[in-house]
């Protein structure tokens, strides 16, 4: 959470979409039946992406 908090806004929004794209890209191989080398990366990512938004919201309010 430190690390997300000393990085800009800009930042931020770039590895939203990182994260975002990388769950895309998990969720499409475990519908395709393939199997993921990680089952744990799924939960992994929709934590960081939550909180991520998070900071994102809490910088809102503050400003």
């Amino acid at each position: 959470m430190s690390q997300i908090r000393e990085m800009s806004r800009e930042d931020q929004e770039r590895r939203l979409e990182e994260f975002r794209t990388e769950l895309s890209k998990v969720n499409t191989m475990i519908k395709a039946g393939g199997s993921i080398d990680n089952p744990g990366r799924v939960k992994a990512l929709k934590r960081t992406i939550a909180r991520v938004l998070t900071v994102m919201r809490e910088e809102e309010l503050a400003s």
